[in-house]
């Protein structure tokens, strides 16, 4: 019995000391990870604080946006989570226009063109350009590399199509890629996004294959067959529609003539008709008889018409009462 009890009474400390080890393994636990923590973040920190820069690169730091260039070799020191480091080559760049860089493979699209005397060739260019301005080729442009090549295919055609085959082929290859360069390097100083071209060369140019050249002039010729249609149709607009504009000027004018004339015509009866009412108030008996008359020597003109009192002792001839000169009626008295 009392074994028993006192085996009993040693149980609660015997808890007691195992949940204070507990306590203390947690808390040594707690110390531990945030210490390790701590210690992550100060590596993060410190390797976040510190870049180092190789002779052929240039760093772009940016802060708040201000950007600035270091041109200068070694470790240098930045300020972490606020700087931001963009390292661009020094080191010069290529890229090739006519075939592939890496393969070597010929790109026709690119290498075919015509010369000023309506040949076809096949010129493959090599460049290489370097980065003068670090800030402005990575904030003036997303893609600098696409602008340049685009640029330089333009200027190749241009160029390549105002000289002639012999020309491209041999004696003005020189004379070709200067011009070329100099073209090009002008436009970078427009564009200004930070590069300057250093070389342009004609790495290859040759007559292309008989199907090849065949393949590309047909293509040419339905361009020009479309210019020519178009030429055309421009034309033919350009002459129709000043005979069109002529014709209605002359629609125009006949109607306003004919409106004229009638305005003028109505304007006569009406003071024709005037002139006979003022005679009808005075005498109306005479300027009817007189109407009558005039009505009879229209519808008989070529009628002698005799007056009479009944008797075959008085008979008088009809006068006209009015006569048409020049397309105007006047009367005995001479008033139209």
């Amino acid at each position: 019995m009392f074994e028993g009890k006192k085996q009993n009474g040693m149980q609660p400390m015997r808890e007691n000391q195992h949940n204070n080890s507990r306590k203390v393994n947690l808390g040594k636990i707690r110390r531990i990870t945030v210490g390790a923590a701590a210690g992550i973040f100060a590596g993060i920190t410190a390797s976040q604080s510190i870049y180092s820069l190789q002779e052929d690169e240039y760093a772009v730091v940016q802060t708040f946006g201000y950007a600035q260039v270091v041109e200068t070799p070694g470790i240098k020191f930045k300020i972490p989570y606020i700087q931001n480091v963009y390292k661009v080559s020094k080191a010069s760049k290529q890229f090739a226009v006519g075939y592939n860089l890496e393969t070597d493979e010929s790109i026709d699209k690119e290498s075919f063109m015509i010369t000023s005397d309506y040949n076809f060739v096949n010129v493959d260019f090599y460049f290489e350009y370097q980065i003068s301005d670090p800030i402005k080729y990575f904030y003036a442009s997303e893609e600098p590399e696409v602008i340049v090549k685009n640029l330089a295919q333009s200027y190749i055609r241009d160029t390549v199509g105002s000289h002639r085959v012999d020309e491209v082929l041999t004696t003005g290859k020189y004379a070709i890629q200067s011009e070329i360069k100099m073209k090009l390097q002008e436009r970078m100083e427009l564009e200004d996004i930070g590069i300057q071209i250093t070389n342009a060369v004609i790495q290859d140019a040759e007559v292309p294959t008989m199907e090849v050249a065949q393949a590309f002039k047909n293509v040419e010729d339905a361009k020009q067959g479309m210019e020519t249609a178009i030429n055309n149709a421009n034309a033919d607009a350009n002459t129709r529609i000043p005979a069109a504009n002529a014709q209605a000027d002359k629609i125009i004018k006949d109607a306003q003539a004919q409106k004229e004339a009638l305005i003028a015509e109505a304007e006569g009866q009406v003071a024709r008709f005037n002139s006979l009412y003022e005679e009808y108030i005075k005498f109306p008996l005479i300027t009817k008889e007189r109407m009558f008359y005039e009505t009879l020597e229209e519808v008989l003109p070529n009628m002698d018409i005799y007056i009479t009192d009944g008797s075959t002792q008085t008979i008088l001839p009809l006068e006209p009462f009015a006569t048409v000169e020049n397309g105007k009626v006047t009367d005995t008295k001479g008033e139209e």
